[in-house]
């Protein structure tokens, strides 16, 4: 049988060839070879942007050996062994060189072909020798074809012997120029536009959408590069991406904003948010899953013998941040240790095998090379004077730029923010234009993820204007954009007081929650769970109805992912009295207690007895005596006991410790009450009022000898020891710590792509900080 390879998980001039198996039929074997030589005889009606005559004499030689090969077929003639691996070999060469004319027609690799070209050559050369060397071999004789086709293929070999296969001269001097203009930028000298529209012109690379989808593909090899562990193409891969980036931005006027929505997937299906991703715990310096996370001056996260490194090396600056480093001292992060060995545990990941070499430099302040450096910052400069000073079409695409420059890594939103483009960025929410106000506040978004765009924003005054956009946006898609920007905002503690003082922020976003798209509900949620980490927000939420609406929410919801972001919010509320009388007042123990035995996320278990056991402090025996009811809650808590975290399990053993405290005071009083009334003890009549799980227990204590008189019961379930005083909110959680939990805020969510998980963030905010202390206000 003839192996197939899957062809969308290949790399670029990579060629892995499958040989036919042994014993291949010799009927199958050539069929495969016509089939073959077919797909590559159709490459002579696809586009060559470089290559050109490389190309077309290749497919010129396949031609006539397809026809061999039919001939072959058509007699229906026996052939010997050595035929038969003679076939063999060419077919393997055939696959390589169908890789190697489908990468030189491919869309978005023309600029990498052009400057590979002495590698593409020698391939070229390599695989017509391959083919030479196969045709020597064949006995020729013992195959019956006509004279005419012996011919053919015997010329064919003694031509394949001595392939010319040099450079064609005009992609020899059209690469020269694209050197000497990557020489221009790494320089610091803006290059001639003439002679890149010439480097453009020889590519074919005529419109804003080709030349984007270069883009794409270059910033996709960068990836590919860095997960194969191989950084010695990066540089050249970030310079030749700069440069594209440049021409994009500046050469062409014409822009296509619906690029987006269709490529990323704007309507793509919510329901593929399933799993919890390992790449959000790596290092963001060697991507590798953090064994021992550090925290620097800074308040960012790494791996310590990641960081150590980076400071051996002499750089005193955060890699991230790119801020000076006030201090090389490093803080254990162990909040974060726990959760990663949690998560490892939960999903059978071992840390020492997921470990790989892995140097992402979109995740550090550092760009992929000089040329590339340059490059975006002579683009930054262009692009806020467009946002500035152009009409209001060129604003638009400036904004439309920012949002797609901002997306890439994390240098680009530095080059950004420090030309100025943040306040411009905030005169555009006023726009009339959907779009350009659309355009405007998601480049904010992905400014707003640095420290330094959060400063530009909050400075320039521009809070006001994202929350006007929150509340009123022309577009749903606005309003939800903006709900991700508040979530990022808010990871400091001053501007989450900013924010909750405003009164309209809190309840712009329960309207969202309310009529909102999937994707708006759920940065919604996001956005005020990181609020409520200012005590006094949790007060605003409660009065602007935040528990009706979350447990409408929670209701009409079916995605698990979003119920379990709204009970993590929920269970915040309810660690105040106010917050757990709302919640009992709307009657939603029932839900909870249904959602703790349905929900298949064990993260929503945890919250939900979180929400149980603050019911229980808060509102006291009117909560407890119904779960005492309930006969599978029990199971369920022991459940948690062993399988759940540790914070979790503090949770479910305090709540046992008040339903038995519970059940133990209401036996011992029904006991002394039966006794007096001289009354017939019956555990139906027990099981009748306080369910079958208590009925056993209390009936054999009926037959215990009574407590001396001097004894009396205690009837405070909520007495104060050990148990309930690690849940007390009294520790203040300051800058630094907000810092630590802002680290865990991964930049990979996106406003463009709703596949990215917010559960994961939300998970890591409560069990990094199981009590949800804060900042008592001064």
């Amino acid at each position: 049988m003839i192996q197939k390879f899957d062809r969308n998980d290949r790399r670029i001039l990579k060629f892995p060839a499958v040989h036919p198996c042994e014993g291949i039929s010799p009927a199958t074997l050539l069929e495969s070879l016509i089939a073959l030589s077919q797909v590559i005889c159709n490459y002579q009606f696809k586009f060559f942007a470089t290559q050109r005559r490389k190309a077309r004499e290749t497919i010129r030689q396949i031609l006539i050996l397809s026809i061999f090969f039919e001939e072959i077929r058509d007699h229906g003639l026996s052939l010997p062994d050595s035929v038969v691996l003679c076939l063999s070999e060419l077919h393997l060469t055939f696959q390589k060189i169908q890789f190697l004319l489908e990468d030189c027609t491919r869309e978005g690799g023309r600029i990498l072909i052009l400057m590979k070209s002495h590698f593409v050559a020698t391939q070229f050369r390599a695989l017509i020798r391959a083919v030479a060397t196969a045709l020597d071999v064949l006995p020729l004789s013992s195959i019956e074809v006509s004279p005419e086709t012996k011919e053919l293929v015997e010329m064919l070999t003694k031509q394949a012997r001595k392939p010319k296969m040099e450079i064609d001269p005009a992609d020899e001097t059209t690469m020269k120029r694209v050197i000497l203009v990557l020489n221009q930028f790494e320089n610091r000298f803006e290059p001639d536009p003439f002679m890149i529209r010439r480097i453009l012109g020889h590519l074919d690379i005529k419109t804003w959408v080709e030349c984007h989808r270069e883009i794409r593909f270059l910033d996709e090899e960068i990836r590919a590069e860095y997960l194969d562990g191989n950084e010695r193409e990066v540089p050249l891969l970030s310079s030749l991406l700069g440069l594209l980036s440049y021409c994009r931005g500046v050469l062409f006027e014409d822009c296509d904003f619906g690029v987006i929505d269709r490529s990323e997937g704007r309507n793509s299906n919510f329901e593929v948010l399933t799993c919890l991703n390992p790449e959000d715990f790596r290092c963001p310096i060697s991507l590798e899953l953090m064994t021992d996370p550090v925290t620097v001056s800074t308040g960012q996260t790494y791996d310590r013998v990641s960081i150590q490194k980076w400071l051996r090396s002499g750089n005193l600056v955060c890699p991230k941040t790119g801020e000076k480093l006030t201090s090389t001292e490093l803080v254990p992060n162990t909040s974060l240790k726990k959760l990663i060995q949690q998560f490892c545990a939960e999903y059978g990941i071992s840390l020492a095998k997921s470990s790989k070499k892995n140097h992402d430099i979109s995740r550090t302040i550092l760009p992929g090379s000089p040329a590339n450096a340059q490059a975006i910052r002579f683009l930054s400069e262009f692009l806020t004077l467009c946002l500035g000073y152009g009409t209001d079409y060129q604003k638009n695409k400036a904004a439309y730029e920012i949002r797609l420059l901002a997306k890439s890594n994390l240098f680009n939103r530095s080059c950004l923010i420090e030309s100025g483009a943040v306040p411009p960025l905030l005169e555009l929410l006023g726009s009339t234009d959907p779009g350009t106000q659309e355009n405007a506040i998601s480049a904010l978004l992905k400014l707003s993820k640095q420290p330094r765009g959060q400063k530009a924003i909050i400075e320039n005054g521009g809070l006001s204007s994202i929350l006007a956009v929150l509340k009123n946006g022309m577009r749903l898609e606005s309003r939800q954009i903006a709900a991700a920007t508040v979530f990022y905002l808010s990871s400091v503690h001053e501007h989450r007081k900013m924010i909750g003082e405003n009164g309209k922020s809190i309840p712009a976003l329960l309207e969202l929650i309310k009529e909102g798209t999937p994707c708006g509900k759920k940065n919604s949620v996001v956005a005020l769970f990181a609020l409520l980490f200012y005590h006094r927000n949790r007060q605003r939420a409660i009065a602007a109805g935040a528990v009706l609406a979350l447990l409408g929410l929670l209701e009409s919801s079916d995605r698990v992912e979003l119920k379990t972001d709204v009970l993590a919010v929920l269970s915040t509320l309810a660690d105040s009295v106010d917050g757990s009388m709302e919640i009992l007042q709307a009657s939603a123990l029932p839900l909870i207690l249904r959602l703790m035995q349905s929900i298949d996320s064990r993260a929503g278990k945890e919250h939900c007895v979180s929400i149980l056991h603050s019911l229980c402090l808060n509102c006291g025996a009117e909560v407890v005596s119904i779960l005492a009811t309930d006969t599978s809650l029990m199971s369920t808590l022991y459940s948690l006991l062993t399988e759940g975290t540790s914070h979790a399990g503090r949770k479910a053993r305090s709540l046992i410790k008040i339903l038995q405290k519970f059940c133990e005071m209401r036996s011992s009083r029904l006991v002394k009450e039966s006794r007096q009334q001289s009354t017939n003890f019956s555990p139906e009549n027990l099981r009748e009022e306080f369910g079958f799980f208590f009925a056993e227990k209390i009936s054999t204590m009926a037959t215990e000898q009574p407590k001396p008189a001097t004894e009396e019961v205690k009837m405070d379930l909520f007495e104060d020891d050990d148990e309930f005083e690690e849940f007390e909110i009294d520790q203040e959680w300051d800058d630094k710590e907000g810092k630590e939990i802002t680290q865990q805020w991964e930049d990979d969510w996106d406003d463009d792509d709703v596949n990215d998980d917010f559960s994961l963030q939300l998970r890591r905010e409560l069990e990094s900080n199981p009590e949800n202390s804060e900042a008592k206000s001064t």
